[in-house]
C-alpha cells in the first residue's frame, strides 16, 4: 500500500472552513478588510445551501438580516435579488417585533452567493474537504483529504451541521451531511484531539412534495405584501412577489398516526443523543409536548421558480417514510401528495459557546474562530450574523485593528452573541425578540442607524454608502424639526377620520408631532392635512413617526442602556483570581472561571451570579485600580 505524501500548499491570512451561510459572511468580511483569504468547502454547487426552509428572515431573524446588512454583509442582498414572496411579520403588533421574512429561490440564492465569492477580491473559493488542523507555533497547518496542507494565521470554523453528521429515518441512521452530503468525520476527531469542547445537537427538516399533487384549491392562499420592504438597506434591485405560499393544517387523523407510530421515532425509542432545538420541535415532539391542540398550523411554499418542489413548513420528522407519508397525506389539501424528499433528522458535533471571547476566538486558542451551528445556534440568520463578526475579528485582529465588539445594547447581533458566550446554551439557540431586554431600540427598520457606523469603522463599509447613509441621517433630522413646527388645523373632515380611528376629535388645531402621538394617527392619515409635506421617500417617514410616537419609552429605554454600559466599560483582567475575592460565594467562583467575563457588564449576566456578588467584585476591582495608581 503507497502511503499519501502530504505537500504544502498556497498559504493563506484566513481560511474559512464551511461555505454555508456563516462561512459565506467570514470570508467576504476577512477579504474585504484585506487578508488573503481561502474558504473551503466540501461541494461547490451547495454554497449557501438552504437544506431546511428555503426562506430568509422571520421573527426576529429579520433583525439579524438587517444588521447583518448594516454591517456590511451580503445575504440582504442575496435575499433581495432572489426573493420568490416578501412579507412583513407581526404588522398588527408595535414597530419593536415587525420583522421581514421572504420565501427565497433556493438555487438562485446559491448561485448568486457562489458568484459573489468568485468575485471577491482577496477571496480563493475552493472545493476541498478540510480532515485535520494542527498548531504549529503562531500558525494553523489545514490539511486536505488530498494530503494539501494550508498554513495560516487564523481559522474560522464554520461546519454547519456537517461534523460528525448522522441522519435518522425511522429505524435507518448512516453517517452524511445535509441533503446527502459527505459528513466531516476526521476533522470532528481532529478538533477533539486539539482539545475542542465539543457536544452533541440535533435539527431536523421537513419533507418536500411536488406541486402537481397539492389540492392547491382546498388550500388557504398566502400572499405577499403590497408595500414591499427590502433587507439591504442599499435597495440593489427591484423586489416583486412573484408566487404565492400556502396555509393548512394538521387533522385529528394526523395526530392518530403519529401517536400510533411514536414507538418508530428514533427521538422517542433513544437512538438520538443529540439535543433537539426548543422552539423548532418536530411534528411528532409537537403532538407529545402540545398533546390538548386540536391541529398544527402547516406551510406549503415554493422552494425555487425553476422546480415544483414544495416545501412543509411545520412536518420536520424522523419518523419512517412510510408513516412520513400517511401523516402528510392526512392534511387537508395534500391528500395525493408526492414525496420528491423524505424528512429526517440530522445530529452533529457542535463546540459549548462558552469556550469564545466576544469576538468569537477561542480563549485558549488563538487564532481559531467559531460561527454559526458549530457554535449551538440555529438558523441561516443567525449564523450569517457570527460569520461576519468571526470573519471580521479574524483579519482585524490580523491588521492590528481594534475587534468588532457588539453588545446587547447595540444589537440583536450583539445580544445573540453575548447569549452564547456568556449564558452558553443547553439546545440550539434561536434568536427571538423576547431575547433582547431593548428591543424597542433594536427595531428592524433602523438597523442602518444603529450600525452603520460600527460597519464603517471596521472598514466593511465603502465610503459612496456611509454617504448616503449621512444623507438619509440628514433628511431625518430635517423632518423632524419640519413636523415639531406644523401645525394641523381642525376640521370636519380631520375629525371625522380621527372617530373612524377610535380617537377623539380635535378641540383645535395643534402640532403635528402631538397629533402622531394620539392613537391611532399616522403620517399618512394627515398627508392631505400637512401641506408642506416634502417628497422624501417612505423609510423617511417612518424613521421620524417612529421617533416621535414612542418618544417617552425610548428615552427610558436609552437610560437603562447607559447603565448598562456604566458597566460594560469596567474590564476584568484575563489573570484574574476569583477563589482570592473575599466575599464571593463559591457558585459565583465557579461560574466566573468557567467563563472568564471580560467585562463586569457580561459577568453580571452570568447564571449564578448574584447582585452582590457584583457589587463584590466591583469593590476588589477598584481596590486594585487604587493600588496600582500608588
Amino acid at each position: 500500500m503507497i502511503t499519501p505524501m502530504k505537500y504544502e500548499s498556497e498559504k493563506f491570512d484566513v481560511a474559512v472552513i464551511g461555505a454555508g451561510h456563516a462561512g459565506i459572511e467570514a470570508g467576504l468580511a476577512s477579504a474585504r478588510l484585506g487578508c488573503r483569504t481561502a474558504v473551503f468547502t466540501v461541494n461547490l454547487d451547495w454554497v449557501g445551501n438552504m437544506p431546511c426552509n428555503p426562506s430568509i428572515g422571520g421573527t426576529s431573524k429579520g433583525h439579524l438580516v438587517r444588521e447583518i446588512d448594516a454591517l456590511g454583509g451580503e445575504m440582504g442582498k442575496a435575499a433581495d435579488m432572489n426573493t420568490i414572496q416578501s412579507r412583513m411579520l407581526n404588522l398588527g403588533k408595535g414597530p419593536a417585533v415587525h420583522s421581514l421574512r421572504a420565501q427565497i429561490d433556493r438555487r438562485a440564492y446559491s448561485d448568486y452567493m457562489k458568484g459573489v465569492l468568485e468575485k471577491q477580491e482577496n477571496l480563493f473559493l475552493k472545493q476541498a474537504e478540510i480532515v485535520d488542523i494542527t498548531r504549529d507555533g503562531d500558525d494553523w497547518v489545514l490539511t486536505t483529504r488530498l494530503e494539501a496542507t494550508h498554513r495560516v494565521k487564523a481559522v474560522v470554523l464554520a461546519t454547519g451541521t456537517f461534523l460528525a453528521g448522522k441522519v435518522y429515518i425511522g429505524d435507518v441512521s448512516y453517517e452524511s451531511g445535509p441533503d446527502g452530503m459527505f459528513p466531516a468525520t476526521q476533522l470532528a476527531q481532529s478538533l477533539k484531539e486539539l482539545g475542542i469542547p465539543t457536544r452533541r445537537f440535533k435539527t431536523g427538516t421537513p419533507p418536500r412534495v411536488n406541486r402537481r399533487s397539492c389540492d392547491l384549491e382546498e388550500l388557504e392562499a398566502q400572499p405577499g405584501d403590497e408595500r414591499i420592504v427590502h433587507f439591504s438597506f442599499s435597495e440593489i434591485c427591484e423586489v416583486k412577489n412573484k408566487q404565492s405560499c400556502y396555509v393548512t393544517y394538521t387533522s385529528p387523523e394526523t395526530k392518530q398516526i403519529i401517536l400510533d407510530n411514536l414507538h418508530r421515532s428514533p427521538l422517542y425509542s433513544g437512538k438520538i443523543d443529540g439535543v433537539g432545538p426548543r422552539y423548532c420541535p418536530s411534528i411528532e415532539d409537537k403532538i407529545v409536548r402540545f398533546s390538548e391542540k386540536e391541529r398544527h398550523q402547516i406551510f406549503i411554499e415554493p422552494c425555487g421558480m425553476k422546480t415544483d418542489e414544495m416545501y412543509l413548513q411545520g412536518l420536520s420528522s424522523s419518523l419512517p417514510e412510510d408513516v412520513q407519508l400517511k401523516i402528510v397525506r392526512s392534511i387537508p389539501g395534500l391528500k395525493h401528495a408526492e414525496f420528491l424528499r423524505t424528512a429526517y433528522a440530522i445530529e452533529y458535533d457542535c463546540v459549548n459557546p462558552l469556550a469564545l471571547r466576544r469576538t468569537l476566538e477561542f480563549k485558549d486558542f488563538p487564532g481559531l474562530y467559531g460561527a454559526g451551528q458549530f457554535n449551538g445556534s440555529s438558523g441561516y440568520e443567525e449564523a450569517a450574523a457570527q460569520g461576519l463578526v468571526a470573519g471580521a475579528n479574524a483579519a482585524l485582529k490580523l491588521l492590528g485593528k481594534e475587534p468588532l465588539i457588539l453588545d446587547r445594547t447595540t444589537s440583536y447581533t450583539g445580544t445573540l452573541i453575548d447569549d452564547l458566550v456568556t449564558k452558553g446554551c443547553s439546545d440550539p439557540y434561536r434568536m427571538m425578540t423576547s431575547r433582547s431586554e431593548y428591543r424597542l431600540i433594536l427595531r428592524q427598520d433602523n438597523a442602518d442607524r444603529r450600525l452603520t457606523e460600527f460597519g464603517y469603522k471596521a472598514g466593511l463599509i465603502s465610503e459612496e454608502r456611509y454617504a448616503a447613509f449621512k444623507e438619509k441621517l440628514r433628511l431625518i433630522d430635517e423632518e423632524r424639526e419640519r413636523v415639531a413646527g406644523v401645525s394641523i388645523k381642525k376640521s370636519e373632515a380631520l375629525d371625522a377620520l380621527l372617530v373612524s380611528r377610535g380617537t377623539s376629535p380635535m378641540e383645535k388645531g395643534c402640532k403635528m408631532s402631538e397629533m402622531l402621538k394620539r392613537p391611532g394617527v399616522t403620517y399618512e392619515l394627515l398627508t392631505d392635512f400637512d401641506k408642506t409635506r416634502p417628497d422624501l421617500p417612505y423609510e423617511i417617514f417612518e424613521q421620524v413617526e417612529i421617533d416621535i410616537k414612542y418618544e417617552g419609552y425610548i428615552k427610558k429605554q436609552q437610560l437603562q442602556i447607559n447603565e448598562m454600559k456604566r458597566l460594560e466599560v469596567q474590564k476584568i483582567p484575563d489573570n484574574i483570581d476569583y477563589s482570592k475575592i473575599t466575599g464571593l460565594r463559591l457558585e459565583a467562583i465557579e461560574k466566573l472561571g468557567n467563563v472568564k467575563p471580560e467585562t463586569v457588564g457580561q459577568a453580571s449576566r452570568i447564571s449564578g451570579v448574584s447582585p452582590a456578588d457584583i457589587t463584590v467584585l466591583l469593590i476588589y476591582l477598584e481596590r486594585n485600580r487604587l493600588d496600582e495608581l500608588q
